[in-house]
């Protein structure tokens, strides 16, 4: 036996399988190089609390041969998984004693059966659909809060000019003349500091529509001599955009 057995290898690859309850496991195991004389199991578990799960004679409802009658390829299908199919499983290669009895011969390293309820997957998958759609919910009125907050700001710079710098006070001399009709003073120094404050205007707005030249009111004359020095003021406003 031990000579004839001298080339056998048992592979048994998989390491771990999780499979949802009412699902088929599969069960991989795969012999070469001959072997002696002996049966070849499928059992949940070494030792002697093992359960047999599969072997070639005998009845098993649930368990069916991946290819049928093969020497080489002992690979298995559990149908309808179940909670307590849960462990760990192991394909192995048994030798006849001489007393004609069965000893084990080899074994694989075991596959581990781990199983997962069968909503869970899907409770998962929601919850993560969900959890996209809130966070892609939240962006878009994030978005359109701060371009609404944008057009808000921009229409504010656009109203201030028009409320508090469309009129840009200049001041100009008056001097008194006839106790109607004030006379303005346009000297060299008025003209060009007028000059550089229409250019100053005209630089940041860019455009002016008008000029509007009002005098102030005249001041009582009870104590002024004709020739009184100049102390009046006027305004010109000038509109700007």
């Amino acid at each position: 036996g031990a000579q004839a057995g001298r080339g056998f290898e048992l592979q048994q690859p998989q390491d771990k399988v999780w499979v949802a309850a009412g699902e088929t496991l599969n069960l991989a195991c795969t012999m070469s190089g001959g072997g002696p004389p002996g049966a070849v199991r499928w059992l949940k578990g070494l030792g002697s609390g093992n359960k047999t799960v599969y072997e070639q004679k005998g009845s098993f409802p649930r368990v069916t041969r991946v290819v049928s009658e093969s020497d080489t390829d002992f690979s298995i299908h559990i149908r309808d998984v179940r909670p307590e199919d849960a462990g760990t499983y192991y394909c192995v290669k048994f030798n006849k004693s001489l007393l004609g009895g069965d000893e084990v011969f080899q074994h694989g390293r075991g596959t581990v059966v781990s199983l997962h309820e069968t909503a869970l997957v899907p409770s998962m998958v929601a919850v993560a659909v969900v959890l996209c759609f809130l966070l892609l919910s939240f962006f878009i009125a994030l978005c359109m809060y701060r371009r609404k907050r944008r057009g808000e700001v921009e229409s504010q710079c656009l109203a201030r000019p028009a409320a508090t710098g469309s009129f840009l006070p200049i001041p100009l001399r008056c001097c008194a003349g006839s106790s109607g009709t004030p006379r303005f003073d346009f000297s060299c120094a008025s003209i060009h500091h007028l000059c550089a404050l229409l250019q100053q205007s005209s630089k940041e707005d860019n455009d002016i529509h008008y000029a509007d030249l009002q005098p102030l009111p005249v001041a009582p004359q009870h104590s002024r001599s004709p020739s009184a020095a100049c102390s009046e003021y006027a305004s010109i406003r000038v509109a700007a955009q």
